[in-house]
């Protein structure tokens, strides 16, 4: 119908140029129709307008009704062998059924005739099939205004060759490639299909994945899962890594606290691995507290604390205290005071807080803990019963 319509534009314009010329010195004349009661009046020019305009509605009232009929008939019809359908028609099959590892040689033969396509289309099969080589072989042959489609697929190989830090140099121009028009329509889709290669290598070595010059990458549910691998695999982080990893989050931090609590979460875990990033451990952790109370956030926090060279058990006091008048009845609030109690040698408040919880383990065990004294044997038999209790946290204090 498009075509049909600058057909018309294009023979409209030839035709009043046409007029124009001749009817130049001489006016756009004058037409008069009469007939029965109805009458019409205007200039020549207006009478072919009006032409133009009937012939192009009954051409498109012809074009709907017959793409209808063909449809209807379409439906009645008694389809006996898949080569009688039309070419879309079978591709659409194919796609419904998932059928396209079947249906290679049919596919291949369809887009046979695509100077666009074609070589993408045979690298897409040799990548499926296993032939890397062969399928970047087909890429390199690939039309240039397919670059992206080939790109795409030419990173997917790297990564299923474990080649990241090539897969990482391609997808890193192409995040910053601007778009080819006529894949404007379809830009939702391309940029999903980026961020999920993203996710792919940052799964892969989530390391390297830090070596990226942009932010922003990653959809929710691939970052989380990137951050549980650089905890999985923190041990094997170097120097520049971690380096890396701390200017990430320096970077984004004020943004890092606006993520899911979860997501906020995995970063503490990761920071508390990392002394020199302290501050912004405290800083996380005493947001996520103000925000919900988990125990684990509070024992990461808690145990920083303690962990320095001359703690500030004052500071550390406080803000237990604090913690106490947002949520009440929390027994390892009490745990820590009692903590910090006999750190600070206040003893009778420590035994005070002993009657507290009789049902808590948390507290269970500081009461056998103080009956048993300074017995270090003791102590370290009843920390391995404790420890071994999955409700226990292990507080390395």
């Amino acid at each position: 119908m498009k075509h049909l319509l600058l057909i018309y534009l294009f023979a409209t314009l030839l035709i009043f140029a046409a007029f124009a010329v001749l009817s130049f010195g001489y006016g756009n004349g004058y037409v008069y129709i009469y007939w029965r009661d109805w009458q019409f009046q205007s200039s020549a020019l207006g009478l072919i307008a009006l032409f133009i305009l009937i012939s192009l509605l009954v051409q498109l009232g012809w074009l709907f009704a017959k793409r209808y009929f063909v449809r209807e008939q379409r439906k009645k019809e008694t389809v006996l062998n898949f080569k009688e359908l039309h070419p879309y028609e079978q591709l659409g099959i194919v796609w419904l059924l998932d059928a396209a590892k079947d249906q290679q040689v049919f596919i291949e033969r369809v887009f046979a005739q695509s100077g666009l396509l074609s070589n993408i289309i045979d690298a897409q099969f040799d990548y499926r099939n296993g032939d890397f080589d062969t399928a970047l072989q087909s890429l390199d042959k690939s039309a240039p205004m397919a670059f992206e489609l080939a790109e795409l697929l030419r990173i997917d190989i790297f990564l299923e060759r474990l080649e990241t830090e090539k897969a990482l140099t391609h997808l890193e121009f192409l995040s910053q490639h601007q778009l080819s028009p006529w894949l404007t329509e379809i830009e939702n889709a391309y940029q999903q299909r980026i961020t999920a290669l993203w996710g792919k290598l940052a799964l892969q070595k989530p390391w390297v994945f830090l070596q990226t010059t942009q932010y922003g990458l990653l959809d929710a549910e691939h970052r989380d899962l990137w951050l549980q691998q650089l905890l999985i695999q923190f041990e094997q982080a170097s120097v520049d890594d971690l380096a890396l990893l701390q200017q990430r989050y320096l970077a984004l931090q004020s943004e890092i606290q606006l993520r899911p609590y979860s997501s906020k979460v995995l970063w503490l875990k990761l920071l508390a691995r990392m002394p020199e990033m302290g501050l912004q451990h405290a800083d996380l952790a005493l947001h996520l507290l103000q925000e919900h109370f988990d125990p684990e956030v509070f024992y990461l926090w808690f145990q920083q604390q303690l962990l320095k060279q001359i703690p500030d058990y004052a500071y550390v006091e406080q803000r237990i205290l604090q913690l106490e008048q947002k949520y009440t009845s929390v027994p390892m609030l009490t745990f820590a005071k009692w903590h910090i109690y006999m750190a600070t040698e206040r003893k009778s408040e420590a035994e005070q807080l002993l009657v507290l919880y009789p049902d808590n383990i948390l507290m269970g065990y500081l009461r056998i803990k103080s009956t048993l004294g300074d017995n270090p044997d003791l102590i370290r038999q009843l920390n391995l019963i404790f420890e071994n209790d999955v409700n226990f946290l292990n507080f390395k204090i």
